[in-house]
């Protein structure tokens, strides 16, 4: 048996092979490390840059408590911890000497890392990002249905796709930019997309889903122009793509909305989707021979 506390590896088919039953025990709440493995799993350590990936998990007693991914030049992926083992985790991390841009995870995890992460570097947090994660209920298509229907995206709707995908990322101040030059190694890249189309077979809305894994499927994004916004069109093909999930065997289909998005979140409620969780994400500067900077 292996002592308790924090083992650390690059190799994620070893990560995988000791803490993967716990990351499907509540696929949930760890949709990011499901997506994120899974997608170096089947691309390969390169499909996040030349770096390796660090993965950790916490083990008590032989028994899987909470892991953590960070990819190449990005932050720590937590899932969730008590301010203890946060704080445990936050001086491993530092004596090991890891430098982090930022921490994303639940709200209180992701707090409780924070203040861990300052009190052991001097690095001074600051909230980068609020959203809030949704889990299907039993689903309820709109009323009245926008007339047109539902259609799975093909090889030759990839223009359309890169563009909205570039637009989606503008809408809401994502970063880096998606463009057809960085589409392969953008995150949309491994994504299921539908459209909502009208009768007469015009696109007027999107909606993607990824690959099916441990149970779990995660809707993003959803996205329609702004010049055709308030015709039930997001509503339609999010059911459409959730309805599919659903049948394809997904126990949880879960999807991120901006908490500051009353439109969106009034939508997805109404379709059958509960909140679960708020998320947040905490970036990092410190001082460094007193100027500042914003990799800590």
């Amino acid at each position: 048996m292996r002592p308790d506390g924090w083992h650390l590896t690059e190799d994620v088919d070893d990560f995988l092979a000791r803490a993967g039953d716990f990351l499907r025990s509540r696929p949930a709440l760890h949709t990011m490390a499901l997506t994120t493995t899974e997608k170096l799993r089947t691309r390969g350590a390169g499909a996040y840059g030349a770096r390796a990936p660090v993965f950790g998990r916490l083990e008590r007693a032989g028994t899987v408590r909470a892991a953590f991914s960070r990819l190449p030049s990005r932050g720590l992926s937590l899932t969730p911890l008590t301010p203890e083992r946060a704080d445990t985790l936050a001086a491993h991390l530092a004596d090991l000497g890891h430098r982090l841009p930022y921490v994303s995870a639940d709200h209180a995890t992701a707090t409780a890392f924070a203040e861990a992460w300052r009190r052991h570097t001097g690095a001074a947090p600051s909230l980068g990002k609020r959203i809030r994660l949704y889990r299907l209920g039993t689903l309820a298509p709109p009323e009245p249905r926008p007339e047109g229907r539902g259609r799975v995206a093909g090889e030759q709707d990839h223009d359309q796709l890169v563009g909205w995908c570039g637009e989606f990322v503008d809408t809401v101040g994502e970063v880096p930019a998606v463009d057809a030059d960085s589409w392969a190694d953008s995150r949309f890249a491994d994504k299921h997309f539908t459209f909502w189309e009208t009768p007469d077979g015009t696109p007027v809305s999107m909606a993607a889903v990824t690959s099916l894994i441990g149970g779990m499927v995660r809707v993003d994004p959803v996205y329609t122009p702004a010049h055709l916004r308030g015709r039930g069109y997001a509503g339609a093909v999010t059911v459409e793509v959730s309805g599919a999930a659903l049948a394809a065997g997904a126990t949880d289909v879960v999807l991120f909305a901006d908490p500051a998005n009353p439109t969106s979140n009034a939508l997805y409620q109404r379709i059958g989707y509960a909140p679960v969780t708020e998320w947040a994400v905490y970036d990092f500067a410190c001082a460094e021979q007193g100027r500042t900077t914003s990799r800590c």
